[in-house]
């Protein structure tokens, strides 16, 4: 193309381009006439990205109008064809041995891999017999940049990077970002700064204030399709260094072995796997601050929910959303999405909490089974002093952020803090279902441990899945429930080997971590002596499930055949004289059901008697004759 046909670029650089380009055609024109090159008298420095890009890169004059000869080329066809004649070929692209013989002040080093050109990769030499004959290939990004052409949040294309967008943060991370950037100033030199926690949005949020406050543009690379070591690495390293130099650019890294490449002054990493505590990764000079990104506080998410929620919303609905941000950790964005998704269906209170839940949700794999709750309190039949714990148990779980955070209980101290409770009794008293009942009361998932991939022979493996385990209550408001955990929360013994050693001190990070947490885990035990003392004096408490009477029984028995199923000839108070407990009624009834099922018959009492000997068969009891008698029917 013509210099007239130049493409739009920025209209302060457009002419001074031009007139720089036919510069260079006067000298091509010239050399290819044979006559001595005209003394075209060069523009000011101060207007031209062509000189802002070579002055930042530490171009010398010869390289400068190397890379103008290179771009020219690219950009002006009658040039290109200049430079064909004078090759006598039909390559267009120009060469070193060309600008030797064209250009002003030329220097032989100027084409060796340690110069900028080649070194920050703004040309790169095609094949060719010598090396000064071989064909120079502006690269893409460089033509851009001294055309204007570059995209403001533009990225080398050489990199995979995330478009930047706006994310909102809380005072207390806007404050933080302030923090690192005096922090940064004051230390001066070059600086590692590394970017934890729970919130990985707003990481990415406090990286882009931050370089705002340093007055740069966040650069943010993505950890998919990143070389993997070797050249690959160091290519990456050189965009971003020239990227930083050209453009005033903030380098988001998703590793330190990246950010130890770098010859820029700050540099940003949002890598979890990073050990603080090691400089290994560091070049000598570069100095590390670590900070933590937490998602918003109790009081925080709060004020967060209130915010996001139409000014118009109910009373009840403001009520939920207070009790929302006292369960679950969630980012500002989440509980914005969540109530945006609320309020374009029309959703009630209970939508409300099933899209809060659903968002917090967490996958735990093979360390825990979700269970679904699907039983009431009218369902769980227990004595009311035992009931009336439970219904205690549930208000300090739903009021916890009040007394702790507004009432100013967490400020003396994380100890003693955490809701936990323990569940006693014999098998099928009821334990698993309370922990049901309590989760539903409250909206929350309940997940039941699964001990035998938690607890792990190998050393440390335990303490990690546990670590997983708390952590994701906490963050997803889920109630963690350890059943039958007396292998897990059991006795420490003497120290008399290895294994022993280890296994206390499975234990002791357990109780550490108990005295922390503030999300609510349940521990069923069939053997309450079997619990060491150190755990029943953490637990807040403690419920004992005792062996149902005859009152319970009956209870139990007028409520375990649903509305739907069809009963005849059943009496309750006969049923309640078996020596059973809430579990193995269930489990007679649910037999004489399906029995009955088999038989086309309504649930009779000789299902009942044949179902009762199959589950007394499994306990190695046999009916007695009064209870044969009592339950009736079938001989």
């Amino acid at each position: 193309m013509t210099a007239q046909a130049l493409p739009n670029v920025a209209e302060d650089a457009r002419p001074d381009l031009v007139e720089e380009m036919a510069r260079v055609r006067g000298l091509l024109e010239a050399s290819l006439d044979g006559q001595q090159a005209p003394h075209v008298r060069r523009i000011g420095r101060s207007t031209l990205l062509l000189d802002n890009f070579a002055d930042r890169l530490g171009l010398s004059e010869f390289e400068r109008d190397v890379l103008l000869l290179a771009a020219a080329v690219e950009l002006d066809s009658e040039i290109a064809g200049l430079v064909a004649r004078l090759h006598r070929s039909d390559d267009p692209r120009a060469s070193f041995a060309l600008a030797f013989g064209v250009l002003a002040e030329p220097h032989w080093d100027a084409m060796l891999p340690q110069r900028p050109l080649r070194r920050w990769g703004i040309v790169t030499l095609g094949p060719g017999t010598t090396l000064a004959t071989r064909p120079i290939v502006l690269d893409e990004d460089a033509l851009h940049a001294i055309t204007g052409l570059d995209s403001a949040t533009g990225a080398p294309s050489g990199l995979s990077c995330s478009p930047l967008t706006d994310v909102e943060l809380t005072v207390a991370q806007q404050q933080l970002a302030e923090e690192i950037a005096h922090t940064v100033a004051a230390v001066g030199g070059r600086v590692l700064v590394r970017l934890d926690g729970d919130d990985v949005e707003a990481r990415i949020g406090v990286a882009a204030r931050l370089a705002a406050m340093l007055d740069l543009r966040p650069l943010v690379v993505r950890g998919q399709g990143l070389p993997i070591g070797g050249d690959g690495l160091l290519r990456a390293a050189t965009l971003i260094d020239r990227e930083v130099l050209v453009h005033d650019r903030l380098p988001v890294l998703p590793s330190t072995e990246l950010a130890a490449l770098l010859n820029c002054a700050v540099v940003v990493v949002l890598d979890d796997s990073f050990d603080g505590h090691s400089v290994d990764p560091l070049p000598a000079g570069r100095s590390l601050l670590a900070r933590t990104v937490d998602v918003p506080g109790t009081t925080e998410q709060l004020g967060i929910w209130q915010a996001s929620l139409p000014d118009n919303a109910p009373d009840d609905v403001k009520a939920v959303a207070a009790e929302l941000g006292q369960h679950y950790r969630l980012t500002a964005r989440t509980i914005a999405n969540v109530v945006g998704e609320w309020a374009a269906i029309g959703g009630s209170v209970d939508e409300l909490r099933r899209l809060t839940r659903e968002r917090a949700r967490v996958n735990l794999g093979v360390l825990a089974e979700r269970i679904d709750p699907r039983v009431a309190w009218d369902d769980l039949v227990l004595p009311e002093g035992q009931c009336m714990l439970l219904r205690d148990l549930v208000r300090q779980v739903r009021h916890r952020a009040q007394v702790y955070e507004q009432w100013g209980f967490a400020a003396k101290g994380d100890r003693g803090l955490s809701v936990t409770a323990l569940f006693a009794g014999d098998s099928g008293t009821g334990k698993t279902m309370a922990a049901e009942v309590i989760a539903g009361e409250l909206g929350l998932d309940l997940y039941r441990i699964d001990l035998s991939a938690v607890v792990s022979k190998y050393i440390g493996e335990t303490e990690k899945n546990l670590r997983q385990l708390f952590d994701a209550a906490e963050a997803s408001g889920a109630v963690l429930l350890f059943d039958e955990a007396d292998a897990l929360f059991g006795r420490r013994s003497d120290v008399k080997d290895s294994h022993d050693r280890y296994a206390n001190l499975e234990v002791a990070y357990l109780l550490q971590r108990m005295e922390t947490y503030r999300g609510l885990a349940i521990l069923t035990t069939n053997l309450r002596g079997n619990v060491d003392r150190a755990f029943m004096r953490r637990l807040r408490f403690v419920v004992q499930f005792p062996f149902p009477d005859l009152s319970l029984r009956e209870r139990i028995w007028r409520q375990v055949f649903p509305a739907g199923t069809p009963t005849d000839g059943l009496d309750p108070s006969a049923l309640a004289r078996m020596q059973v407990s809430g579990g193995s009624i269930r489990a007679i009834a649910l037999g004489a059901a399906f029995a009955a099922a088999d038989a086309g018959t309504p649930v009779l009492p000789q299902h009942v008697l044949y179902s009762a000997r199959v589950e007394y068969a499994k306990a190695e009891r046999i009916l007695t004759d009064s209870e044969t008698a009592l339950i009736g029917g079938a001989r």
